[in-house]
């Protein structure tokens, strides 16, 4: 498979091998010292520190920066951007999930940046703008999931009430993504599971979504599609590159899609977060049926065209659970540790969500617990 480009919704190099290209980027734009982000898991993987001895070798002075974990955090931003100021750094190398990608792309805004990080928080009254300049950034996904490599945006958390913010700018899509299907071959099976269903839920959320926006609908159809003909052959067959790269496709055209809108399954999923600090991938799959047979009320014909796409037949939210089970996720939020003495509180924080509203179908707290309950 030969590495390709394409320019939507950024320059795209796409194929085995395509991290090697990094260092020739930065060269190219004059620049010499990138410092390279990634996560608590990804650090000690032996790809991530060949992308560092090869941007050495390539004549750069590379560093480093690994602390981010979970779900990201603000701290995790501040500290980030000291370790770029110590550094010296002129650019950015971002590699992992989208905890890294999310946490990288916010410290290119705050390396020039002034103010806290929540002054940008998308919508807030007297916000800051985003004007100042943002170092340029190379993502390169290590997980085919949030997408966030083609994103304008960031989700980031309080330390302290873990109430996700979203800070949002067109600045904020990286200029260049390396898309590089081996950097995934060796992730544990619950983890490409997880991921890949969430990079599902960002298509058929995008595809729900209320209003018009028929490019994005036509992207998440086609994501759809690529995720129920390989996420399973990921899991059986771990090292499918073909596969591989198609679930990384599918990830990257629901991130786009989603400049539509998400909705309620993400309100949920976000409050498991915050409550319970559920991985993100995994709150998505147990709450996306429910969800699903929430919007059937409003959205039978949606659910048809997103159930044709899969190459199922019947309801699509069993459709859901089927692949689910497939792949090897849960059904249910008790098997992870979730209780009905969370509920209130994950209630409080869904209502307050700013993806619901984009939902096809008003979604009242009530709504919101029987949801909860239903998935439990």
């Amino acid at each position: 498979m030969a590495i390709v480009q394409y320019n939507y919704p950024t320059i795209i190099k796409f194929g085995p091998g395509a991290v090697a290209l990094a260092a020739d980027a930065i060269k190219s734009r004059g620049l010499s010292r990138p410092l390279v982000l990634t996560d608590t898991g990804v650090a000690p993987l032996p790809f991530f520190q060949k992308i560092v001895d090869s941007l050495n070798a390539a004549g750069l002075m590379a560093g480093a920066f690994s602390s981010v974990y979970g779900n990201p955090v603000k701290s995790q931003v501040s500290a980030g951007v000291k370790v770029y100021h110590d550094h010296h750094a002129d650019s950015l190398v971002i590699v992992g999930g989208g905890a890294a990608l999310d946490v990288g792309k916010v410290v290119a805004l705050m390396v020039h940046h002034p103010g806290d990080l929540f002054d940008y928080e998308d919508d807030k009254p007297g916000g800051l703008p985003v004007d100042r300049e943002i170092p340029f950034m190379i993502a390169v996904p290590t997980t085919a999931g949030t997408g966030s490599e083609v994103g304008r945006s960031s989700v980031i958390s309080d330390d302290v009430t873990h109430i996700k913010r979203i800070i949002f700018s067109p600045r904020l899509l990286p200029p260049l993504v390396l898309s590089d299907p081996e950097l995934t071959v060796g992730l544990p099976a619950s983890v490409t599971a997880s991921t890949g269903v969430d990079a599902l839920s960002h298509n058929v959320e995008a595809y729900l979504s209320k209003g018009f926006h028929p490019l994005a609908d036509g992207i998440a159809l086609q994501g759809i599609k690529l995720v129920a003909q390989n996420l399973e052959t990921c899991i059986k067959e771990p090292g499918n590159l073909d596969a591989r790269g198609k679930m990384l496709m599918a990830s990257s055209m629901g991130a786009t899609a989603f400049q539509k809108g998400l909705g309620v399954t993400h309100s949920c999923a976000h409050a498991l977060s915050a409550v319970c600090d559920l991985h993100h991938g995994l709150a998505i799959s147990i709450m996306m049926p429910a969800c699903m047979r929430f919007n059937a009320a409003v959205a039978g014909d949606r659910l048809a065209d997103m159930t044709h796409a899969a190459g199922a037949t019947g309801d699509f939210a069993a459709w859901l659970e089927e692949l689910q089970t497939r792949v090897g996720l849960p059904l249910k939020l008790s098997a992870a540790g979730v209780t009905p003495e969370h509920l209130d509180k994950l209630v409080e924080i869904a209502v307050n969500d700013v993806c619901h509203p984009c939902n096809p179908r008003p979604v009242s707290a009530a709504d919101f617990r029987a949801l909860f309950e239903a998935a439990l």
